[in-house]
């Protein structure tokens, strides 16, 4: 029997096991939890200087409380712009804490003293002068006594599948376990390798079988745990096929056995690997591309509530049914999530698709009808442009999605994806991408692919901010859409 089949979804892994008794914290808690406090410590570390040097008269005046403003709003762009608060960087040394703290706490104090003369503010330069030092000492101290240990305690964001049962892969497994930075997702062995029941995770069969096991498990790295002189071949194979899915692997930083030299940058190798992406990482734009997602959401969810609730009563009142259709789409590394929409057809309408099959008018494993009768007609008005799309917002909140990226497939479609095709799931999904400003349900599938991978390949900040003003007259105008 294929043990791909029999496979259980991935469990916890063995460090989360052993913190069970402590309680298991979700990926990224502390680190949420850690930017909260410290934008609660920027207004205190203000508010307390202004009243620790004796002025506390100005707590009444407006620029103090514009300050406050701007410092928050300051803290958050350079803390994301330095990825104080990422996650999958929560085992970063004690000292690249302190360097990053104290370069967004001079950052912030910088753009205040700058606003104050600018604006000419009524607060006082001895109490401006004051803050640093409250604002640096506060947060340090949380952050190495608080949210280090907080985020020891939470379960890993990333799942990792291992190549190679050897020694090797049994002590990358055990590290990854030690240090709880990702979940083993598998191991698979090569060929001359006797599967071992020392490995820390479950063995799901032969490397020759990578591309399959990609298919079927969510995997947001891989380790190629090998030896070059006997798995040479297999590990060249295994590079090319997570060169075309876009993910990322690993390769040993020390294919000889050295006995007294020492890399001469040893942070790029700590898990003794060399990581390799398959597009440019850029990871203080990406940190910038999360906080705008998380900012716009926020405040396009506020601003156009009044239009939601009107569309969600007009549903309620004209059709039978929910308001909301989840419907479960492929993330991130082929990671399943519900997808929010407003419900646009009837409630029968995945049992009616089987009988309109023939009548599909797109190429590809993509199903789309011009004028598709399970559609209801409020339905029809709201998908014509895009109000149906809008609580996918609450998808972008949550971090499943981002405003701009290729549009989030379903699993069947998935299912009929060409290796090179799964390369669209390297990156997060979005709202919008080049396809909805370049013709939408006019243009192929191939097409489709062809432009998701550029914008993959060529992403800038620009590129999203490009797209999002090309967007808007796409969206008003109902261009493309069906």
């Amino acid at each position: 029997m294929d043990p791909l089949k029999r496979l259980p979804p991935p469990g916890p892994s063995r460090s989360t096991l052993q913190h069970s008794n402590l309680g298991v914290l979700f990926p990224g808690f502390a680190a949420k939890l850690n930017l909260l406090v410290d934008l609660l410590l920027v207004m205190s570390a203000l508010l307390g200087s202004t009243v620790l040097m004796g002025y506390p008269h100005q707590l009444g005046h407006l620029d103090l409380w514009l300050m406050l403003g701007v410092a928050g709003l300051v803290w958050l762009l350079v803390g994301s712009a330095l990825c104080l608060y990422d996650p999958r960087v929560s085992d970063r040394a004690p000292m690249d804490d302190l360097a990053l703290v104290s370069i967004t706490v001079v950052s912030l104090t910088g753009v205040l003293s700058v606003q104050r003369v600018l604006l000419g503010g009524e607060l006082p330069v001895m109490a401006l002068s004051v803050f640093p030092l409250l604002l640096w000492t506060s947060v340090l101290a949380a952050r190495q006594l608080v949210f280090r240990r907080l985020a020891a305690r939470e379960a890993p964001v990333d799942e990792a599948l291992i190549l190679g049962v050897g020694a090797m892969g049994r002590l990358t497994g055990e590290d990854l376990l030690k240090h709880g930075r990702r979940r083993i997702a598998g191991y698979l062995a090569f060929h001359s390798e006797q599967a071992s029941s020392e490995v820390p995770g479950p063995v799901l069969g032969q490397v020759e079988q990578l591309e399959a096991t990609l298919c079927q498990v969510p995997v947001d790295l891989v380790y190629i745990a090998g030896n070059v002189q006997k798995h040479g071949a297999e590990m060249q194979a295994a590079i090319k096929l997570c060169e075309r899915f876009g993910i990322p692997f690993a390769l040993p930083a020390h294919p000889f056995r050295m006995d007294r030299a020492r890399p001469e940058a040893s942070h790029v190798v700590a898990d003794g690997y060399l990581h390799f992406v398959t597009h440019a990482p850029a990871p203080h734009q990406m940190a910038i591309k999360r906080l705008f997602d998380i900012i716009s959401s926020a405040a396009a969810l506020l601003v156009l509530s009044p239009l939601l609730l009107t569309v969600a009563l007009l549903i309620k009142l004209t059709s039978r049914g929910p308001i909301f259709f989840k419907q479960q789409r492929v993330g991130l590394h082929g990671k399943p999530f519900d997808m929010l929409k407003f419900r646009s057809m009837v409630v029968n309408a995945e049992e009616l698709k089987a009988k309109l099959e023939a009548l599909n008018e797109q190429t590809g494993p993509v199903f789309k009808i011009r004028n598709d009768p399970r559609i209801t007609p409020i339905g029809r008005f709201i998908r014509k442009y895009s109000i149906d799309e809008l609580p996918q917002l609450i998808n972008v909140l949550r971090g499943e999605m981002s405003v701009v990226g290729p549009r989030p497939p379903l699993p069947k479609e998935v299912e009929k994806y060409a290796a090179w095709q799964r390369r669209r799931l390297s990156v997060r999904p979005g709202l919008t991408c080049i396809w909805q400003v370049s013709g939408r349900n006019q243009i192929s599938f191939e097409e489709w692919m062809y432009l998701d991978m550029q914008y993959i390949d060529n992403w800038t900040l620009l590129t999203d901010l490009r797209l999002i003003v090309k967007t808007v007259p796409v969206v008003l105008t109902g261009n493309g859409a069906s």
